[in-house]
């Protein structure tokens, strides 16, 4: 038999008073799930509005003036040995690394004239061929640009390399040790399996993989931004960004990427950037004076120098049918004697490259120029930090950074 539930009346108040409470339960709960909801749109809009922040910024970020350089592969042909050949590729990675260049344009200068061996070379689009020196001058660039922790995952034994231990490194900034403290480092995306939902592994130099925000492809070289640690929490967190934000938003010199280009014409048709090089220089002995040529006159928000070889950058425009035109002056908008009345019949690319670079500091005028990076931004992590030690006779710290003996 069922038993009807009856609602009974507490003792001392009235079904009014009861109602009433009742009422007001309701319209606090609903107040709450109102405000919940509310709080909700909130987050969503605070998430949306930093997702446009990072897309404002990224294309700002883009917008930053670079210069390129185009050097021609021939000059490797020009060496006497191995060791010759891959100490004047060191020399032109680390002319490029002291005048924060940004990309390293490695062109084919003769064609087809001289028959020579040609290399496979492994591109975004898929594999093409390329002249011999020109893949082992590219080669031996990006070898001396990348991280010491990452060049084990990158670059296996090869005969192009087999001098490389020779040469004298870059040390440039993104080259950080286990022991410097940046919020940027360059990594690799590790084969490791992650839970639904999240983004890769990445190996950035350290005792621990980073996770980060994205899930790509392993042995894919990213730059990471590394997340504030909570007290307590021992993963490492980061996110993956564009190349150029580390020095968009420090000023820091983030290296220079590579690519190869089988003639003249493929230097400016085949460029990065969306508008292409708006201010191209050309180097030769039959230019005008570099000094003829004020102080911030050359505005730019993407320059191109380009070098010539043993036969100079005429030879270059004689072996490429693409060009149709009969000075290589025309090519540029600038076409310099960078150094007049020089002491020897001529200049080796590798001196042209930094007599170059060096005389054009004060020529350039970048329109979107990086901010100034101050070297302090790189410091030491407490956790390898050396205690200072404070002397008894001066009272005064130790300021030796071990960081630099790693």
């Amino acid at each position: 038999m069922s038993q009807t539930q009856v609602t009974t009346k507490p003792p001392g108040k009235s079904w009014r008073e009861i109602n009433q409470e009742r009422k007001a339960l309701k319209r606090q709960r609903n107040e709450e799930k109102i405000l919940k909801q509310e709080k909700r749109v909130a987050l969503q809009v605070e998430v949306e509005k930093k997702i446009q922040e990072e897309v404002e910024k990224e294309k700002k970020y883009s917008e930053i003036s670079t210069i390129s350089i185009a050097i021609p592969g021939s000059i490797l042909e020009n060496a006497q040995s191995a060791e010759l050949r891959t100490y004047l590729a060191g020399q032109i990675s680390r002319a490029a690394c002291v005048f924060c260049v940004d990309e390293v344009i490695v062109y084919d200068d003769i064609g087809d004239k001289v028959n020579t061996k040609k290399s496979k070379v492994e591109e975004v689009d898929g594999v093409k061929l390329a002249r011999k020196s020109c893949v082992q001058l590219a080669r031996i660039l990006q070898y001396l640009e990348c991280p010491q922790y990452l060049r084990k995952h990158f670059f296996p034994l090869h005969k192009d390399l087999e001098f490389a231990g020779l040469l004298n490194p870059l040390d440039a900034p993104h080259h950080l040790r286990m022991s410097n403290d940046f919020k940027f480092r360059e990594g690799i995306t590790m084969n490791k399996k992650v839970k639904p939902g999240r983004g890769s592994q990445v190996n950035v130099g350290l005792l621990q993989d980073v996770s980060t925000d994205k899930l790509l492809n392993p042995g894919i070289r990213v730059t990471v931004r590394m997340l504030p640690t909570p007290e307590g929490c021992k993963k490492l967190k980061g996110k993956i960004v564009s190349l150029t934000t580390p020095r968009a938003e420090t000023g820091v010199y983030w290296g220079y990427t590579v690519r190869i280009a089988n003639n003249l014409s493929q230097v400016f048709t085949q460029s990065p950037y969306k508008d292409g090089y708006d201010l191209t220089i050309g180097t030769s002995d039959r230019g005008t004076s570099m000094d003829d040529i004020p102080d911030k006159e050359l505005n730019y928000n993407h320059a191109l120098i380009v070098f010539g070889g043993l036969h100079g950058i005429e030879a270059a425009l004689e072996s490429d049918e693409q060009l149709q035109v009969d000075e290589a002056s025309l090519l540029f908008n600038h076409y310099v004697n960078v150094l007049p009345n020089q002491g020897s019949r001529t200049i080796r690319t590798e001196e042209a490259v930094l007599i170059t670079l060096s005389g054009l500091r004060n020529k350039f005028k970048a329109n979107n120029p990086p901010m100034l990076f101050k070297e302090s931004g790189i410091a030491t992590s407490s956790i390898f930090a050396v205690k200072p030690e404070v002397s008894e006779n001066s009272g005064t710290e130790c300021t030796l950074d071990l960081s630099k003996f790693d």
